[in-house]
């Protein structure tokens, strides 16, 4: 205080500095960092964040993708796990969840490569309009793939694989005299016939007439080629060609296309 009992002024300056070094007053007069709406100090992050109803959706969510893909992992253990008492007794099950689409294959790493070129061939047998019926000639579907392929830097998935799996399909699925090996071999029958009339239907007979219509029945076979060896090898191999002949089989309306189907109709009228 003055000689005169009166308080001296305080200094501006000096009460803005103190207040301002006390960090208690910093902190909480200091304002928000940019971007924080208000409110959002502590925050949950993650699932917590959303409101109620949105984290059982996604509780739900990753719920269900976790028990299919602790599914999935399961069944393609089994598929390729070594013959035990769970594929013994489903078995079926397995496969019906492995085929086609997550099949495991490693033929790429087998010690014995395929040495055999293998195409397959139709013909179909024809009734015209008067009746009278008659045989087409082999048509080779593989050199129809091969063709597409050849000089196609990326030919699709069914150029490549649909063809040579159907055979696989029916093949593996049948007895050596083309008995269906249950429910799996009736459908392996009926998708490649499908595949096979997909392929007539675009073949065209005399007087640039579309041959489907009038597909009553077909037959394909399997022509077996063995690759000759190097010129280096003294190995010999067989030259000739093999057949397998499937059975003819009859065609239903199912096995045609919408398109096919139709033209038959107008036709007929």
């Amino acid at each position: 205080m003055s000689d005169d009992g009166r308080r001296p002024p305080e200094d501006p300056s000096a009460h803005g500095r103190n207040h301002l070094d006390d960090p208690s007053v910093a902190a909480s007069e200091a304002p928000d960092a940019p971007g924080t709406p208000p409110g959002a100090e502590g925050a949950g992050a993650g699932i917590t964040a959303l409101s109620l109803p949105y984290q059982v959706v996604a509780a739900v969510a990753l719920a269900v993708v976790g028990v299919f893909a602790c599914v999935h992992l399961a069944m393609v253990f089994l598929h390729v796990a070594p013959s035990n008492t769970l594929t013994k007794r489903h078995g079926e099950a397995v496969s019906d969840w492995i085929y086609p689409e997550f099949e495991q294959n490693w033929k790429l790493f087998a010690p014995n490569p395929l040495q055999t070129n293998i195409s397959v061939e139709v013909r179909a047998e024809l009734v015209g309009a008067d009746g009278g019926r008659r045989t087409t000639g082999w048509i080779d579907l593989t050199a129809q793939d091969i063709e597409a392929i050849r000089h196609n830097p990326m030919p699709s998935h069914a150029q490549q694989n649909q063809l040579r799996r159907a055979v696989d399909f029916y093949l593996n699925t049948h007895t050596d005299d083309h008995r269906p090996n249950g429910l799996r071999g009736t459908l392996s029958e009926q998708y490649i016939r499908r595949i096979a009339m997909l392929r007539l239907e675009a073949v065209e007979g005399p007087g640039g007439r579309a041959v489907g219509p009038d597909v009553r029945r077909i037959q394909l076979r399997t022509v077996s080629r063995t690759v000759p060896a190097a010129r280096w090898n003294t190995e010999k191999t067989r030259t000739t060609p093999s057949y397998r002949d499937f059975p003819w089989w009859r065609i239903t309306e199912a096995d045609r296309s919408a398109g096919a189907v139709t033209s038959r109709t107008e036709a007929g009228r």
